[in-house]
């Protein structure tokens, strides 16, 4: 036991030198070296392990659920500024209290919020921000972090929040993992890390390479803020080396244009920068709102534009045939995530936009998710760059392209287009229509181009090639087994969804909806006609007339006959929609990106309480959400005098602290 107490003491030691002082006293042949001795210790004498063992962060333990923790002092959520007048209106507020004050200010680490409690020193519990007042008990997970210590450097109570993140490198691999296996691949860092700190077993949390900074002392005794951050030093958390201690506002915004350009240089993701009043009793004056506290803000950096290099437009076949040119470019990391793709929608937009081979293009996240180019750099033409050219001819078929009355996009008109069929068969398993994951985009390609799956009918007869599939290349029986288990808990979606995955023309996933409020079952929509169709609110005749002729085609009832036969559900089952008189029918159109939110969220939630959704501002618009960078519907909502709900207002109708 002496021995196996000298090595914790050891391994505890050379962590805290690595992670928090950046001065490591042994190579990490050693580390290693004296981590597996402690292993076959405590493998042999199970009883003697600590809970401060560096051992712990391997991983291994599985919980049933999250356990609610109620938080002794709340985790407030911080308000936002945008730009500098916004910076110096909050500085003024504070002025006018405290003529003489100092910040600090920090990286806005681009992660999960938790908070750290130590009972004489050791890790008790660790919990997620939750509502602010409640949160969930994430020790087990927590512990596998390697820079959160599990012993402080001192036998103190004391409990710490900070930024669980995951660094670039962390995700870049664990994404790799993921397409080796079939499995959906994670949108940014963020998505990851938060993903990962809430799985159930902590053997896989401990896999993902998370790191975590820790900011913030809730009951500090020291005078400063700064004094605080390197007392949490002392103690052995791993903090920003970042931070700034900044004598005025002016020197803020010093910090924030450094970092504005320096953030892509960063091992990890930052989404702004956090200002505090530095002194702690001009905190506590200052107070909180309702969710915030008045001595804090964040200022939000604006979506980033990345110059590249367009060195080719490929065309794609869309699902109902339509003909989208696309950018191929020079790989380039835009807030996240690598971008070597964007739509350039259709060839209006590469006209208006003059979009050349060749040229120089500033890309950006539309929304925060969608790459898209936003223009050209007509500086660095060369006279080398080739004009955009709309093509005439399928690229998959070779059938000649139309352009439909009224409409500005290309169509293949060849319905046995393999590129059809395939974004056919990938729209159908996809997030917003049957969610089938285990399937995605390149799976289905290799599937169809197997023979395995040639129309839709077919991934429920997969059951049937599994051994077949698990001889395939990247598969094996763990990811076979648990793809046939979802494709099987996907027979007991909704309708609506269902009829949003069967591509009927014009039909999207609010539409389908709207129809199984009417039609509870396939076969009364089937039955339906376009003149009682049409009458329904937001349906129209166009569409009435895609959904009877839909269903007119011998090949599509076929279909849906076996759908049927292998026991796909064809009954309306959605939970009931909740009465709440803020929303019931009223229209809404969102505009810009939510924090924490998703607009298909947003939109699930107004649909639930019996609102509509909308893609565009009108008269008969009750409301528009604006959130961070909003576009021209946002001017169009002012013009016409439309409520305007900002984040702060939908959040807190929904219940949401932010972050």
């Amino acid at each position: 036991m002496d021995r196996m107490n000298e090595l914790i003491d050891l391994l505890n030691k050379y962590a805290y030198e690595y992670y928090t002082l950046d001065k490591p006293s042994v190579e990490d042949q050693e580390y290693d070296r004296l981590m597996q001795e402690l292993i076959r210790i405590e493998s042999s004498h199970p009883e003697w392990v600590r809970a401060d063992s560096p051992t712990r962060k391997i991983g291994g333990e599985v919980i049933s659920e999250f356990v609610k923790v109620t938080h002794d002092v709340p985790m407030f959520s911080l308000g936002n500024v945008f730009n500098e007048d916004e910076i110096r209106e909050f500085d003024d507020r504070i002025s006018k209290e405290f003529p003489n004050h100092e910040y600090v200010c920090e990286l806005k680490i681009d992660g999960l919020a938790v908070s750290l409690e130590y009972k004489n020193g050791i890790l008790f519990r660790a919990a997620t921000r939750g509502d602010g007042t409640v949160g969930e008990d994430i020790t087990h997970n927590v512990k596998t972090i390697k820079s959160i210590p599990h012993k402080l450097t001192e036998n103190v109570d004391i409990t710490i929040r900070g930024e669980v993140y995951m660094p670039k490198k962390s995700f870049e691999r664990l994404n790799k993992y993921q397409e080796e296996h079939g499995e959906s691949k994670f949108q940014n860092p963020r998505n990851a890390a938060a993903g990962s700190i809430r799985q159930l077993d902590s053997g896989i949390a401990s896999k993902r390479g998370l790191d975590a900074f820790l900011y913030h002392y809730p009951l500090t005794p020291f005078k400063t803020h700064y004094e605080s951050l390197m007392y949490m030093k002392k103690l052995g958390f791993v903090v920003n080396p970042n931070i700034k201690l900044c004598k005025n506002i002016d020197e803020v915004l010093e910090y924030i244009d450094e970092w504005t350009q320096k953030r892509s240089s960063l091992p990890y993701e930052i989404d702004g920068i956090v200002i505090k009043v530095n002194d702690i009793d001009m905190q506590r004056e200052l107070g909180y709102t309702a969710k915030v506290p008045k001595w804090a803000t964040a200022y939000k950096f604006p979506p980033e534009h990345v110059l590249t290099r367009l060195t080719d437009i490929i065309f794609t076949v869309g699902r109902t045939g339509q003909i989208t040119p696309n950018a191929v470019l020079e790989p380039v990391r835009v807030m996240g995530s690598t971008i070597s793709r964007a739509t350039l929608h259709n060839q209006d937009f590469c006209i208006q936009k003059d979009i050349r081979k060749g040229d120089y293009v500033y890309i950006y996240k539309a929304g925060d998710v969608i790459p898209a180019v936003d223009r050209v750099e007509l500086s660095r033409r060369n006279g080398t760059e080739t004009p955009f050219e709309m093509i005439k001819y399928c690229p998959m078929c070779g059938s000649k392209l139309k352009k439909r009355e009224g409409m500005v996009d290309f169509f293949c008109e060849n319905i046995h287009c393999p590129a059809r069929k395939i974004e056919g068969l990938i729209h159908f398993v996809s997030r917003n229509a049957m969610n089938i994951d285990g399937l995605g985009e390149r799976i289905m390609e290799d599937f169809y181009n197997y023979g395995f799956i040639k129309k839709i009918s077919d991934i429920y007869r997969l059951n049937s090639k599994r051994e077949e599939l698990i001889e395939l290349e990247g598969f094996g029986i763990k990811s076979v087994d648990s793809m046939l288990e979802n494709i099987e808990t996907s027979k007991h979606n909704s309708l609506d969804r269902l009829l949003f995955a069967l591509g009927i023309n014009g039909i999207g996933a609010k539409t389908a909806k709207i129809l199984c409020k009417y039609y509870t079952s396939i076969d009364s929509l089937m039955s339906a006609n376009s003149t009682e169709l049409s009458n329904i609110h937001d349906i129209g005749p166009i569409l009435s007339e895609n959904i009877v002729n839909y269903f007119k085609d011998e090949n599509n009832l076929k279909e849906i006959e076996e759908l049927r036969n292998l026991g796909v559900n064809m009954s309306f089952t959605s939970e009931e929609t909740i009465e709440d008189e803020t929303f019931k029918d009223k229209r809404f159109v969102i505009t810009g990106s939510f924090e924490n939110l998703t607009r298909d969220e947003i939109k699930a939630y107004i649909e639930k309480r019996g609102g509509l959704t909308s893609d565009s501002v009108s008269k008969k618009t009750d409301v528009v959400l604006v959130g961070e960078a909003p576009g021209s519907k946002r001017d169009k909502a002012l013009e016409l005098g439309i409520t305007i709900w900002n984040q702060e207002k939908l959040f807190e109708i929904m219940g949401i602290v932010e972050k």
